[in-house]
C-alpha cells in the first residue's frame, strides 16, 4: 500500500500533515519575552500518537504517519533555513 493511499484511509492526507507556513507558527508575547516557536508539524504528530494508540502500539501499523512526521519535520526544517539565509525570522 502507498503511502499517500494509507493515511488517506486512516483519514489523513499526506498533504494535511505537511507544515503550514513557519512564519505564522512563530509567536511572542512581548518583544521582551524570549521567542516561542510551536511546530507546524504537532497534527502529524498528534496523528501519529493516536495511530500507536489505536493499533496497540505496534509501529508496524503506523509507519506511513512516521514518514508523514519525518517528511514534515524536514519540510519545516529546510524552511527555517531557508527564512533565516534570506534574512526573514
Amino acid at each position: 500500500m502507498s503511502s499517500s493511499v494509507g493515511l488517506a484511509l486512516r483519514g489523513h492526507h499526506r498533504d494535511d500533515l505537511l507544515p503550514q507556513n513557519s512564519s505564522s507558527s512563530l509567536l511572542s508575547a512581548s518583544s521582551n519575552a524570549p521567542l516561542i516557536v510551536s511546530s507546524p508539524c504537532e497534527a502529524a504528530s498528534k496523528a501519529s500518537l493516536t495511530c500507536l494508540a489505536r493499533n496497540n502500539y505496534d509501529r508496524d501499523a503506523c509507519l506511513d504517519y512516521f514518514q508523514a512526521y519525518r517528511d514534515c519535520k524536514s519540510s519545516w526544517i529546510n524552511q527555517r533555513k531557508d527564512d533565516r539565509r534570506a534574512g526573514r525570522t
